[in-house]
């Protein structure tokens, strides 16, 4: 479904966009998904809104058929980039799973704020950004999905969530698309 409204308290959430991440080979170049993540912050930080980044170090226990890529995290693997321009307000979640709900606390802080609806932007479409919408959406979260703001290691998958899962989940916007809807709101 197109993007439709923002809800009076929105949350922007920005998955994986830190230095191990951003390095790997993606579908689109990531320094434009990074851009494009970078404005939403920016935007919901001068509307006073809630901005939670999101940083990956480790992985979910359990057997899986395909291998972990890495062992171990290299120094400076889970920095976020600098681009994002961190601010004291914003909220760092650090996750262990795909999903960055998933023990984090984060449904707790969000609930707290009185947020009703999520933005989700980053990396990889098809794993941390669609886990945290499918967990959004079952927590009773509006969700809304920057698509020009994520991309994924895989076109099949990044195409598959985009047209087939996230109608189902929530709405679907641009960067602009949702900078101009808060720009909307008075001050």
């Amino acid at each position: 479904m197109t993007l439709s409204t923002l809800d009076e308290n929105t949350a922007l959430i920005i998955i994986d966009l830190q230095q191990g991440i951003v390095a790997l080979p993606t579908i689109h170049p990531t320094a434009e998904i990074v851009k494009q993540a970078s404005a939403l912050a920016d935007a919901f930080r001068k509307k006073g809104l809630p901005v939670v980044l999101v940083n990956v170090d480790g992985g979910a226990p359990g057997r899986t058929q395909q291998a972990s890529r890495l062992a171990a995290f290299p120094a400076g693997w889970t920095e976020l980039v600098p681009e994002l321009n961190r601010q004291p307000q914003d909220h760092l979640v650090t996750k262990r799973t795909w999903g960055a709900f998933t023990h984090t606390g984060l449904e707790a802080h969000l609930k707290k704020l009185g947020v009703t609806q999520v933005v989700i932007a980053g990396v990889s479409t098809s794993s941390g950004v669609e886990s945290t919408a499918r967990h959004a959406h079952e927590l009773g979260f509006n969700v809304t999905l920057a698509i020009d703001a994520m991309t994924d290691m895989n076109a099949d998958a990044h195409i598959n969530a985009l047209t087939r899962v996230f109608p189902r989940l929530g709405e679907s916007g641009t960067t602009g698309e949702i900078i101009s809807l808060l720009e909307q709101r008075g001050a």
